[in-house]
């Protein structure tokens, strides 16, 4: 090859690399505008799926304080099930302390850990429960979760509402079929069994620590 055409070929991989190296930075730069623009409707998203998993345990009209500005960044906490941290809630009416919200873990599902979202009133009643993630057997075990429970009337994780330590005896929450105060579907004990237990040692913790928790300074963190 002449010396004329080596640095013709030389200039043209000059030339494109210089191209791809432009259109990179470019590409680079279009994709952080994108996110920087569409970083505020992601985060709102997120926020309000927040509020609709914590409203489905406690009525927006039971607090008045801005729920996602009144946190604490629980460390693992294993009374609750938890290996990793976690993010926990505090309501407030008028400046006075009206519950909890938190997550929960049962790890001895049938099928695996069923992660819950509690919420226990300042004076250790529970204010509601629901199933965020499971992998209970469809159809047999999966009526833990408000939508695939078949009684609409009176949804099976509705029962836990309303229960308190002072009420319902540690001993006794636990499904009938063992001699306790839970209901149960016939064929699967299993799950219910799980989800009791973990219900019962959130109460028990929450009561445990509710002033610590209340007092405690906010972290203003949204993870």
């Amino acid at each position: 090859m002449s010396a004329a055409k080596e640095f013709t070929a030389s200039s043209m991989a000059a030339r494109t690399a210089a191209i791809l190296f432009v259109f990179v930075i470019v590409f680079t730069g279009l994709l952080s505008a994108a996110y920087q623009w569409t970083w505020p409707a992601i985060e709102a998203s997120a926020a309000e799926e927040k509020m609709k998993r914590v409203n489905e345990v406690l009525p927006r009209s039971e607090y008045d304080n801005p729920l996602l500005d009144d946190t604490l960044t629980l460390p693992p906490t294993p009374e609750l099930g938890l290996s990793e941290p976690s993010l926990l809630y505090r309501a407030r009416l008028a400046g006075q302390p009206v519950a909890l919200v938190f997550e929960a873990v049962a790890p001895d599902g049938y099928a695996g850990k069923i992660r819950l979202i509690v919420a226990v009133d300042a004076d250790g009643r529970v204010a509601g429960v629901r199933v965020a993630q499971h992998r209970e057997t469809p159809g047999l075990g999966d009526y833990i979760e408000l939508k695939k429970d078949k009684n609409k009337d009176r949804p099976w994780i509705t029962q836990f509402a309303g229960l308190s330590l002072a009420e319902v005896a540690p001993g006794d929450w636990k499904v009938k079929k063992d001699g306790g105060h839970i209901d149960y579907y016939a064929g699967a004990t299993v799950t219910p069994r799980a989800v009791a237990k973990a219900v019962l040692k959130a109460v028990q913790w929450a009561t445990a620590n509710r002033d610590r928790l209340f007092a405690e300074g906010a972290t203003h963190d949204h993870p």
